[in-house]
């Protein structure tokens, strides 16, 4: 094996739940791109307070830039399904 064959990428996932809506969430090694199905934060959440609760945790960890986030959201409305990927 190389080198680079022993390299292991890190994925975090999690699921968070807020009211009817339930969120899986992998966190990735990268640039800070936020994906949520399939779309990206801005283009799928319309309003900019919920894009900023969505971003909020990696901000308050000093983590922005950091991590790739996908998101697959399902349920509830989109304030639900912001809480739920925060």
């Amino acid at each position: 094996m190389t080198a680079k064959a022993k390299v292991k990428l890190e994925a975090y996932p999690a699921t968070g739940r807020r009211k009817c809506a339930v969120a899986r969430v992998r966190l990735l090694p990268g640039k800070g791109k936020i994906e949520v199905n399939g779309k990206d934060l801005d283009n799928y959440f319309g309003r900019q307070v919920l894009r900023t609760i969505v971003r909020q945790p990696l901000k308050m960890t000093e983590n922005e830039g950091k991590y790739d986030v996908i998101v697959n959201v399902d349920g509830g409305g989109t304030t639900g399904q912001a809480g739920a990927i925060r």
